[in-house]
């Protein structure tokens, strides 16, 4: 069978060119680790006594508040190797890291960026046609009239009406008179189907009071991504990893105890 070089952003976190096998070689390496009872996660850059320090003013707001001691836990993300074509018509190969609690796509996790709006979507169960809807609407920046989005979209005003009427009963976007926006702050959804890899996966051996449970499905993650990317999108082969994150816990005054979340990769708060 012939080889495949992968893409180099997945040679970074491999630590090194490695090649694999078939279309699904690199999603039986990881089934490999998790068969030996190891699993996959990206390695922390900060510790929690990093964090703590950094953010000792917002996490003790006086001397009656005090840390407990922190706990490592591990969020579960989806790995996707797929296949697309870019704008110049391209086809490209590629990763992408997708977050199994929050719903959303990391772009970068040099700095963590993210998208914010696939949550939405997945929640909505927003079809291709929502998507180009709602893609057409953000490439207007802040809002599009219906003229702009006829012409962006290249169809007839009646199948313009129901693609509107859709996305409206699933509350993606909101309409007033001739203009139409999203309906989630900031979004983000124009994204390059494939996240920037800067850090490096490491296996672990398998500790199951430190692994969360994730909100979404694997299923319910490809099926938005094919959603959102289209017919030239194709997913090659899925695997979950993880992401360390820290539990910070701080006593207060009335006995009670905070508790706030910090990725262990970017030192940023995170969703629970």
């Amino acid at each position: 069978m012939r080889k495949i070089v992968v893409l180099s952003s997945i040679a970074v976190i491999l630590a090194g060119a490695w090649w694999f096998n078939g279309p699904h070689g690199f999603s039986n390496m990881l089934q490999q680790y998790v068969e030996n009872k190891e699993f996959m996660t990206l390695k922390a850059r900060y510790t929690p006594e990093q964090i703590m320090d950094t953010h000792r003013k917002e996490l003790l707001i006086d001397s009656q508040h005090s840390f407990q001691e922190p706990e490592l836990k591990f969020h579960p993300y989806l790995l996707l190797e797929v296949k697309y074509f870019s704008p110049d018509k391209k086809s490209h190969e590629g990763i992408i890291l997708w977050s199994l609690v929050d719903g959303e796509m990391v772009i970068n996790t040099e700095t963590w960026e993210k998208t914010h709006g696939f949550e939405d979507a997945i929640n909505a169960g927003a079809t291709r046609g929502d998507f180009k809807l709602m893609q057409a609407i953000a490439k207007q920046k802040t809002a599009a009239t219906l003229d702009q989005l006829q012409k962006e979209l290249h169809v007839e005003k009646e199948i313009l009406a129901q693609s509107i009427d859709s996305a409206l009963s699933k509350q993606l976007i909101v309409q007033k008179g001739n203009s139409i926006q999203l309906h989630f702050q900031d979004p983000k959804i124009l994204v390059v189907p494939e996240t920037k890899m800067t850090d490096w996966l490491v296996k672990k051996p398998y500790n199951y009071s430190q692994l969360i449970s994730g909100k979404y499905s694997s299923g319910q993650i490809t099926k938005a991504a094919k959603a959102a990317f289209g017919e030239d999108f194709s997913i090659r082969s899925t695997s979950e990893v993880f992401v360390p994150v820290y539990s910070i816990h701080v006593n207060t005054p009335d006995g009670s105890t905070f508790t706030s979340y910090w990725n262990a990769i970017n030192g940023k708060k995170e969703k629970k």
